[in-house]
């Protein structure tokens, strides 16, 4: 997030730390992202680690703690290199509270290399990395942590219950009235998507392990080496729920199913880029239905609100 929570004390991280034994000489706060707060810690020494703290009123902390040590179990027990895991503290866990209701922290190595942002385009021979990467990922059998991702709309309910009350106010900030706008003028082309997921959904494939976000933004270039992180997301689900993300053209995909003996299921893919799409307009009605300010993150959230809207009615 580009904004820090405007909520949160940032001295509860030095004690924290010390259960992963790092005393931070300093903690930087990194703009990265979108969704979670993230800080780079410094030691003494000039070691770095990049500290991630999480809402976890948006994921409940333990499907959040499933699925770090899902992330940990990959890199510590199955070998997967190109997985950046949660350190673990003193303790073995991945996870801790900062306060009793809101907030968690988990620890990662700081990984230097280069990363990208969501929606930008990978050349093939990039892509194709990615996609062995997942092919390997695929094939993994799932630690016994690794939580099922079902098909269904997290955000569903609230997103339906905007579209059946066009009239009552939104009152969160200085985007509601604009987004109730918007979402009352696109509200029949919603109703019709909505109804082309529930159609498509009714087959939701094979469940393999899955990353969930594989896309650019989560991705960093090290040299030779690919590695993904961010891994909140990691759980059971068709191999379509990553390929969407990444294969672009049919080579992508026969590249996939020379990898791992599998072919890809086109309509699933469809399946797939729906929900990320109607997800994401789910979650920014939350997000203005709520109190915000004109902050960074709002102006974001409302450039990313038109356009998936745009997306959606072509």
């Amino acid at each position: 997030m580009r904004d820090r929570p405007d909520d949160f004390d940032e001295e509860l991280l030095r004690p924290a730390l010390n259960d992963w034994g790092i005393e931070a000489a300093t903690l930087d706060y990194a703009p990265v992202g979108f969704g979670d707060f993230h800080w780079i810690a410094t030691g003494a020494g000039g070691r770095r680690w990049f500290v991630t703290v999480a809402d976890v009123r948006r994921q409940s902390y333990d499907g959040l703690r499933l699925a770090m040590e899902t992330a940990a179990a990959l890199r510590e027990e199955a070998g997967l290199a190109f997985v950046v895991a949660p350190l673990r503290a003193a303790d073995g866990s991945t996870l801790r509270r900062l306060d009793r209701h809101r907030y968690a922290m988990s620890v990662f190595p700081y990984e230097r290399g280069t990363g990208g942002d969501f929606g930008d385009e990978l050349p093939p021979a990039e892509r194709g990395r990615v996609i062995d990467l997942l092919a390997e990922l695929h094939a993994t059998p799932p630690p016994l942590s690794t939580p099922d991702r079902p098909v269904a709309l997290t955000g569903r309910a609230g997103l339906e219950q905007a579209l059946g009350d066009p009239v009552l106010p939104w009152l969160g900030g200085p985007y509601s009235e604009p987004a109730q706008d918007l979402i009352a003028r696109h509200a029949g082309m919603l109703r019709r998507r909505l109804a082309e997921f529930d159609r498509l959904a009714a087959r939701p494939g094979e469940p393999v392990l899955t990353h969930g976000e594989p896309h650019p933004g989560n991705l960093l270039r090290a040299g030779e080496r690919r590695l993904l992180i961010d891994w909140d997301t990691v759980g059971m689900a068709a191999r379509e729920r990553d390929l969407w993300l990444v294969a672009r053209d049919e080579d992508d995909l026969a590249r996939y199913t020379k990898a791992t003996g599998r072919a890809v299921d086109r309509e699933l893919l469809g399946l797939y880029r729906l929900r990320w799409a109607l997800n994401d307009v789910a979650e920014f009605v939350e997000w203005f239905r709520s109190p915000h300010g004109r902050t960074a993150d709002a102006e974001q959230s409302w450039e990313a609100l038109t356009g998936t809207l745009e997306q959606l009615a072509r």
